[in-house]
């Protein structure tokens, strides 16, 4: 009897560490799938990075603990921090604002070994990747959870009551039947259902840029439509996604010519608009730079509004601003700062004592405008929505194709 007392009071005591844990996480977001094969983990890792590259703390807990892949679409090769004083273990640091655990580093040099446990072992690990872990604190932690309606993605909706799901599915009518299982499961246990993602959403032909329905098409749209959900996006098959998963490299989201890039630019604009808050948990306070003096002849101070790592559409809403220095005509350095509060006549009046000499833009409001010239700062509105580097080197090359003003005010 007392050694079931005190089995009693360790889980009465995790479940204490596990509610003060979760109440320093803001967002907890589900990635599932009703089979496998969809590209659930590389959404849920993609998603990851994505937000942390935006300025979020996030963290990546993988609980696919039979096929951990997470690690490997790293390139994860950390392993488990050392205990801390209060007997925690940290997460493995992918970048500085994201943390990962899985099963894999706890295996040591044995990776390949099968993970044979049952239920209530797979729920005993689940529970301790959150308590005793220290977590930082976080505004998203994704969740990769296998495939199906079993004891990983039970033991997260009980765990974690406020999770919310994110489902992929690919169009065809195989996946979608038990993409059907996993929206009714998160209906019985009454899990917000924050979205759905179609992947492998056609292939674009390299040669003539025509799409190719290799499975089927709008199969998510019609779930969703049918189901009252959204329709997060449509993700296209990309060749460049396998290679790169194979070796742990992550790069892709840095390149915005890629369709598949624009399009989960979309689904992290998505889950961020729908999540409990659109700002970071700890955002960086603006960098304080004293002004400087105007650029001599042979330098100038190229800058554009950032988010989502090209340039947004509307100048008073980005996120960061990207200041280029270019000297004899090439970038030298680029530094993201961040703006001041958005109120009139405030941020341009932060560029000038930044040292801004052209400011690159898709939309501006004619004051702001006014407010930029009348300090000698050249305006340049309706560019392409391109990266900021890509946007000043086509600057200085004579080449920047300038468009209508897209400020809405």
């Amino acid at each position: 009897m007392p050694s079931k007392m005190s089995q009693k009071d360790q889980h009465q005591q995790q479940d204490v560490e596990i509610k003060e844990r979760l109440k320093r996480i803001k967002n907890k977001i589900l990635v599932m799938s009703g089979k496998g094969g969809v590209g659930k983990s590389s959404v849920a890792a993609y998603l990851s990075v994505a937000l942390a590259k935006r300025g979020y703390r996030v963290g990546l807990m993988d609980v696919d603990l039979h096929g951990p892949s997470i690690p490997r679409l790293l390139g994860l090769k950390g392993s488990i921090g050392p205990a801390t004083r209060e007997g925690k273990a940290r997460a493995v640091q992918y970048i500085p604002n994201m943390e990962v655990i899985s099963i894999e580093p706890l295996m040591g040099d044995n990776k390949d070994a099968a993970t044979i446990w049952r239920g209530p072992l797979k729920i005993g690990v689940i529970r301790q990747f959150i308590s005793d872990i220290e977590w930082d604190d976080l505004d998203y932690m994704i969740i990769d959870s296998p495939p199906g309606t079993g004891d990983e993605p039970l033991t997260v909706a009980q765990t974690i009551p406020d999770a919310k799901a994110l489902i992929v599915t690919t169009p065809q009518e195989i996946s979608l039947a038990d993409v059907r299982k996993s929206i009714n499961f998160c209906r019985q246990v009454h899990m917000q259902i924050l979205g759905l993602v179609e992947n492998m959403s056609g292939l674009i032909c390299p040669h003539c840029g025509k799409t190719i329905d290799i499975f089927k098409t709008k199969g998510g749209m019609l779930m969703a439509k049918k189901e009252g959900l959204r329709l997060l996006g449509t993700l296209p098959l990309e060749p460049q996604v396998v290679s790169n998963g194979d070796v742990g490299d992550m790069s892709l989201l840095e390149n915005p010519d890629l369709p598949i890039t624009r399009e989960f630019n979309k689904i992290v604009d998505a889950v961020i608009k729908f999540s409990d808050t659109q700002l970071p948990m700890a955002p960086k306070p603006p960098i304080d730079v004293p002004a400087r003096k105007k650029s001599s002849s042979d330098t100038k101070m190229i800058v554009v509004p950032v988010s989502g790592g090209k340039l947004a559409a509307h100048f008073g809403h980005c996120e960061h601003f990207a200041f280029m220095e270019i000297r004899d005509g090439k970038i030298i350095g680029t530094e993201m700062r961040t703006p001041p509060p958005h109120e009139p006549g405030v941020i341009p009046k932060w560029l000038h004592d930044q040292g801004a000499d052209v400011v690159i833009v898709g939309g501006m409001g004619e004051r702001a405008q006014d407010l930029l010239r009348e300090k000698g700062t050249e305006v340049i509105i309706g560019a392409p929505m391109d990266a900021p580097e890509s946007l000043a080197n086509q600057y200085l090359a004579k080449t920047l194709v300038s468009g209508a003003n897209i400020c809405d005010h």
